[in-house]
């Protein structure tokens, strides 16, 4: 593709970096970008900066926040001696769109995944043991994804906390295996935390 502006070029280049994002994308975005008011298409640029320049993770749940600790963790109406276990923020997100769910969390950052080159030290678990052995949590909820890495994940998990007396239980299988839990329907996720069942009756 030809371009007569070096400046345009660029900025469909830095577009076409984006997830799902191609050339021919990314050259109609930068377009539409130069059509509108100049003080829309500052605002843009000015929330990407911030984003990635003041945005922080919650020193309690590891979440993103705009503050040291985040909106959920800060509530006094949340049910502290629960925490869900989930792979990342668009979870949180999920979860949180059924209104069934008044406990904490604690984002992991990914999940143990050997062929992708993620080990146990990449990925939050030693600060949700921590959590488990400073905080007064009864309850553990592991709602990881489907997969084999998910499930080795949880596996790994409940290994480490067998010997702390508390109750460790996985969301219902309602959710398809090899499944996402942010791809589920609100209606499916809902249910599957409702009726969420002991880790070990699981596998048995």
């Amino acid at each position: 593709m030809e371009y007569t502006s070096v400046i345009l070029e660029n900025a469909v280049n830095e577009l076409a970096k984006l997830p799902g994002i191609g050339q021919r994308t990314a050259l109609r975005f930068a377009l539409h970008l130069l059509k509108q008011n100049e003080d829309n298409t500052l605002r843009l640029a000015k929330s990407l900066v911030e984003l990635v320049t003041e945005i922080k993770h919650c020193k309690v749940c590891n979440n993103l926040s705009d503050s040291e600790i985040c909106s959920i963790c800060a509530n006094n109406d949340r049910q502290k001696d629960v925490i869900c276990v989930v792979e990342n923020i668009r979870e949180v997100m999920a979860i949180e769109s059924t209104n069934q769910y008044r406990g904490l969390y604690h984002v992991l950052g990914g999940v143990i995944s050997p062929i992708e080159g993620v080990g146990v030290g990449d990925i939050a678990i030693e600060q949700l043991i921590k959590r488990v052995e400073q905080e007064n949590v009864k309850e553990i909820i592991l709602a990881l994804p489907t997969t084999m890495e998910g499930d080795t994940t949880s596996f790994y998990i409940n290994k480490l906390l067998e010997n702390h007396k508390i109750k460790i239980t996985a969301i219902a299988r309602g959710i398809a295996i090899g499944d996402k839990i942010e791809y589920a329907d609100e209606q499916t996720l809902a249910r599957s935390i409702l009726n969420r069942r002991d880790f070990s009756d699981i596998y048995k």
